[in-house]
Parts: structure tokens; C-alpha cells; sequence
């Protein structure tokens, strides 16, 4: 009899666990622009214009070790960004975007980039 009654509270336990949603972050957006960690936005003279931002930005970040980035305008801080092989990483690069993810600490994890709408 104890045995049963300690079966049913253990499978009541793990019951109420399994029905725990795990706690994410919502998703917010940014506006800024894409580019590799290495320049962190500033290209030098491979920059300073959208083809050369984006050529630089998709070179960089190819080299071994290198990665995309996001530089928010609002306060020019840098986010890593999480899933690297997000094709619209590349196609984005050096563009000013509105990217939407979930941010955790420094890292964004990207679920949409698309160019602003213009005004």
C-alpha cells in the first residue's frame, strides 16, 4: 500500500514537471545594421558605402573565427547574434534593418531581418 501511494505521488510530480512551459524571452525589434565582429560597424576604408559595408561585413565574417553581429542604432551597442547560418544574415549585411529575435544577455537569437519601410 505505501509503495502505490509513493508511485502515485511520484508519477503526480513528474506529471506537473512535464506540464512546465519553459520561460522564454519575448521577441523584440531593432533597427540597426548587420556586420561582422571583427568591425563592429566600422569598416574603414573598405567602408562607407552600403556595397562596401556588405562586402566587408560578408568577408569578415567568413575569415576562420569570424561572425555576424548586430549594431543597434539607438545606443550603438553590439549583439552577438546566435544562429550564424541564417541565410539573411549575408543577404543583409551592411544594411540598416529591423531585426527581430530574443535577446539573451548580449546574444540575439534572430527569427526575422527586413528592411525598414521607407518614409
Amino acid at each position: 500500500m505505501k509503495l502505490t501511494v509513493k508511485l502515485f505521488m511520484a508519477s503526480l510530480v513528474i506529471a506537473g514537471l512535464a506540464m512546465i512551459k519553459p520561460v522564454t524571452a519575448a521577441p523584440q525589434t531593432w533597427t540597426g545594421s548587420i556586420s561582422d565582429a571583427m568591425c563592429a560597424g566600422s569598416h574603414g576604408d573598405k567602408g562607407g558605402t552600403q556595397q562596401k559595408d556588405h562586402d566587408c561585413s560578408v568577408s569578415c565574417a567568413k575569415k576562420a573565427g569570424g561572425s555576424y553581429v548586430f549594431v543597434n542604432d539607438k545606443d550603438k551597442k553590439v549583439y552577438k547574434i546566435a544562429n550564424q547560418k541564417d541565410p539573411n544574415l549575408e543577404v543583409h549585411a551592411g544594411h540598416k534593418v529591423e531585426l527581430t529575435g530574443e535577446l539573451k544577455g548580449d546574444t540575439i537569437t534572430v527569427s526575422k531581418i527586413a528592411m525598414p519601410a521607407k518614409k
